[in-house]
């Protein structure tokens, strides 16, 4: 199996991890990093020292359950913890995999989706997100883009690269109908629950909806490498935890720990990332207003991250690479297979993001810039 090369993962490896490091990451789709110490300094301190370094239970230990499950405000046996959101998604793509079948899944999306369906022998029905519509994802689309042999259909809120939130009404109507059909509604929900303005709950609840999280995205932990699948049917979630079995045995007892902790303290890990996210927002919105002659954008509604443009339909990637030389990371959409459009993080800066921005307004005014 020859797998496509990953652009956005070559992209970031080769700025993120270079010596001189990049001055100011807005590649990153995580929030503001926690060491160890300042994690486990939280709600009056915690030890992991008499932690034993053995096995977890497939499913992952009662007790991370118990805690995502109050995180979400679900019934913890409906929770199976997974190696980040990448494994649940392994997970429900290899339990779907059957010769014909296909999936229906959103574009732009984060480009593993469609990578690993293929790598399943799933094939892929994508439904569009218009730029002009805000990439606003809407039940009618999704199954429009349906057929008789798909077998599963994602949506992606808060969307990734575009930052576009699916209501919720939209998604009770689009599981509503798949259920008609006998096809499992995924929602990624690794960036629940950040939203600017209005609040948006947890698909978790909602009949034949399966619910993907993790603790990188709006948990800001992306070093934990733990993420969960919410499946209120108990033989699909037998049937997933034997499957975890054989990817991955189980999770590390000593991150399973610190993710306990992390979520008994969740609020602040939350404030932290919201009050980072929506100050550095600001200063990106009043960016773009400056420069809207040169690009657009589709403001976010939530998560960490958003798609602007070139109005000329350049390519970006050397737009990108000129940014980079001058220090400022962020990503070419060419990743995402829009090459006219970039992504940018707005959460991970906790300091320097407006001395980025005009670092980026400079290169990005100068008459000879790609």
């Amino acid at each position: 199996m020859n797998l496509p090369p990953f652009l956005l993962d070559h992209w970031l490896a080769a700025h993120e991890f270079a010596t001189p490091s990049i001055r100011y990451n807005l590649a990153a789709s995580t929030g503001p990093k926690w060491s160890v110490d300042e994690l486990l300094a939280l709600g009056g301190g915690a030890s992991i020292g008499n932690v034993k370094i053995g096995y977890a239970p497939p499913e992952g230990g009662t007790r991370l359950r118990e805690a995502i499950g109050g995180f979400l405000g679900v019934d913890p046996d409906w929770v199976v913890v997974t190696t980040g959101a990448s494994e649940a998604l392994l997970i429900l793509l290899c339990l779907a995999a059957r010769p014909g079948a296909n999936v229906v899944l959103p574009a732009p999306a984060f480009s593993p989706f469609a990578v690993m369906a293929e790598a399943w022998g799933l094939g892929v029905r994508a439904y569009t997100l218009s730029r002009d519509d805000g990439f606003c994802q809407r039940a009618g689309a999704v199954v429009g883009a349906a057929d008789a042999r798909t077998v599963l259909a994602l949506v992606n809120t808060p969307h990734n690269p575009a930052g576009s939130v699916m209501p919720r009404d939209e998604i009770r109507t689009l599981a509503e109908n798949f259920a008609e059909r006998g096809v499992p509604l995924i929602v990624d929900e690794v960036y629940h629950p950040l939203y600017f303005g209005r609040q948006s709950p947890t698909a978790a609840d909602i009949p034949n909806a399966i619910v993907m999280g993790d603790m990188s995205k709006a948990l800001s932990l992306a070093g934990l490498r733990l993420g969960w699948l919410v499946i209120a049917d108990a033989a699909l979630r037998k049937r997933a935890v034997d499957a975890r079995g054989y990817f991955t045995i189980s999770s590390s007892p000593i991150l399973e720990e610190l993710a306990v902790h992390a979520l008994t303290n969740h609020q602040v890990l939350l404030e932290r990332l919201s009050a980072v996210a929506s100050a550095n927002l600001s200063a990106l919105t009043d960016f773009m207003e400056r420069v809207s002659h040169i690009v657009s954008w589709a403001r976010p509604e939530g998560g960490t991250v958003a798609f602007p443009w070139f109005n000329d339909r350049r390519d970006s990637r050397p737009f990108c690479q000129a940014l980079a030389a001058q220090g400022v990371l962020i990503a070419p959409g060419d990743c995402f297979g829009m090459p006219a459009h970039f992504r940018i993080g707005f959460a991970a800066q906790a300091e320097g993001f407006e001395d980025a921005l005009a670092i980026f307004e400079q290169v990005l005014r100068q008459p000879t810039a790609p």
